[in-house]
């Protein structure tokens, strides 16, 4: 009984050691997410795994590290762009490539100005687009170059561009009109959600812009067996139903 008491003892602090001794899989993601992926993992956190470290920055400051050999597991970008350039360097496991979330593009506004976007004509777009600093993240961030595309699409970037105020990625950009420092902001729909500062005063046209896309992928540098188990949660059913309640469409 005695024997059997401590070796009982003994497997247990061994379990207890091993549990400790895992590592939780690093998952380098856009910055759109913070709210979502970390509901996300949280969720995973609860069935028992390990909890996963986020780093969220823009998808081209995130794919830049990865190119520098950044010691990560996963990579979620918030466009396909980032992600193709570090499938042409075979930084990725491309079996486990999957776009599995969508957003929207939106113009955001402080939650007490009354201001709406008209879409056409343009001249009036142009109009309350240029009544201050509009915000938008760089055009090497997705946001950014997905803002651009609307704009040009929509026939008033040439109006807008000299007022545009640049941002290093879309939160930054959430932050200039929370702050006031622009009355006017664009942003993905979900980022707007996430503020009790800001609300939607306008929603550009789908088809003005690139499909707004999430991917995710292994990186191939990962060892951590729980990097994959826990790529396969955020694709499955279940994880996109975190995601979907954040405001981001499944795909």
């Amino acid at each position: 009984m005695r024997y059997s008491i401590v070796a009982t003892a003994i497997g247990a602090s061994l379990v207890a050691s091993g549990a400790q001794a895992q590592r939780p899989p690093l998952v380098l993601a856009a910055a759109s997410l913070q709210e979502s992926l970390t509901a996300a993992a949280d969720a995973w956190a609860k069935q028992g795994h390990v909890k996963p470290t986020i780093s969220f920055a823009a998808s081209s400051a995130l794919a830049r590290q990865v190119e520098a050999g950044a010691p990560a597991d996963l990579f979620v970008s918030a466009d396909e762009e980032w992600m193709n350039a570090l499938a042409k360097k075979n930084l990725i496991v491309a079996s486990t490539r999957v776009t599995f979330l969508g957003n929207r593009l939106v113009v955001a506004a402080p939650a007490g100005s009354r201001v709406r976007i008209p879409v056409r004509p343009p001249a009036a777009l142009a109009r309350v687009l240029t009544t201050g600093p509009l915000a938008m993240a760089d055009t090497a961030v997705p946001a950014g170059r997905y803002g651009q595309a609307s704009l040009e699409t929509l026939g008033v970037w040439a109006q807008v561009a000299p007022r545009v105020v640049r941002a290093e990625n879309v939160r930054a950009t959430l932050a200039l009109v929370e702050r006031g420092a622009a009355p006017l902001g664009i942003v993905y729909a979900t980022d707007a959600k996430a503020s009790a500062k800001v609300r939607i005063a306008g929603v550009f046209p789908e088809r003005t812009h690139p499909a707004i896309t999430y991917p995710v992928a292994r990186l191939k540098t990962s060892t951590n067996p729980e990097a994959e188990a826990f790529r396969r949660f955020l694709v499955s059913r279940a994880g996109k139903a975190i995601f979907t309640r954040y405001g981001f469409s499944a795909r």
